[in-house]
């Protein structure tokens, strides 16, 4: 599996107050484990199982996922901006590997 990705959009500048949208999505294979390779064995499972996103260190946003999720993972949401600060978004996969962005938005 290639080095999972991940890439956020979202503005950098808002006004007090205004609701944002905020898009990730994240490089992954999602292995489920119920498949077998060309020798019959099955494919350890290995998926994202949790996405956190927080601002200015506080939880805005937490989601568990199981194995139904598809491959490379896209999550949306909707927030709003009260001050400037720093987004961290956060995803954990079954092996206990930890892949994190950060984005500022600077409210004027």
């Amino acid at each position: 599996m290639s080095n999972p990705t991940p890439r956020v959009r979202m503005p950098t500048t808002a006004k007090k107050d205004e609701v944002i949208e905020v898009k990730t999505l994240i490089s992954h294979e999602m292995e489920t484990g119920l498949r077998k390779d060309a020798n019959g064995t099955p494919v350890p499972r290995r998926i994202i199982k949790q996405f956190v996103a927080k601002f200015n260190g506080r939880e805005i946003m937490k989601a568990d996922w199981h194995t139904a999720i598809s491959a490379n993972p896209y999550q949306a949401f909707f927030v709003k901006v009260p001050e400037s600060g720093t987004f961290e978004f956060t995803w954990q996969d079954d092996n206990g590997s930890v892949y994190k962005s950060e984005h500022k938005v600077t409210v004027g």
